[in-house]
């Protein structure tokens, strides 16, 4: 059994290159959403410097982005907040079973994320567009839902494999 474990380890530079790319567009998104906050606050106080219309709408779709992409790497990181007070208290096996439960509920939860935000994203997004931009659709404001689940499904396959691997290689020990 471990040789099947062995081979599909194989595939964990997928996992570790899909983080970093997410890390690097959430990365991205703060450098932008700081320069053009910057630019727009600087803009209305001093005369040469621009305070475009656009700003505010831009910086809080840069914000839906981060919000939902950095969530999903909180579930690799296994950062999210969760309720560990009682932790100490149940079996480990309850414990171990709890851990997969919620990680299950999450990965349902990122598919609904797929399908539910990319029927809004090709929906309704795409039949409006911005105030301050009329040329731009505001398909990029609900693309981070489907986009965030597509990374949380990635992530929470991960975290459940590792689940697995402990489970069967700790059962396989003993």
């Amino acid at each position: 059994m471990s040789a099947f474990f062995e081979q599909v380890d194989k595939i964990k530079p997928v996992f570790d290159i899909t983080y970093k790319i997410v890390l690097f567009v959430c990365k991205l998104l703060l450098i932008a959403d700081i320069l053009i906050t910057t630019m727009s606050v600087i803009g209305r106080y001093v005369s040469f410097i621009p305070d475009p219309a656009w700003s505010e709408e831009v910086v809080l779709t840069c914000m839906a982005y981060m919000a939902v992409l950095s969530a999903a790497l909180a579930i690799r990181r296994g950062a999210h907040i969760r309720m560990t007070a009682l932790d100490r208290f149940m079996p480990e096996g309850l414990l171990r079973f709890l851990d997969i439960l919620a990680d299950v509920c999450v990965l349902i939860l990122a598919v609904v994320m797929i399908v539910v935000g990319w029927k809004y994203a090709s929906g309704l997004g795409a039949k409006g567009s911005y105030v301050s931009m009329p040329w731009l659709s505001r398909f990029w404001m609900y693309f981070p839902v489907p986009v965030a689940g597509i990374a949380m499904v990635i992530f929470e396959l991960e975290t459940l494999y590792n689940h697995l691997k402990n489970i069967v290689l700790k059962e396989g020990k003993a």
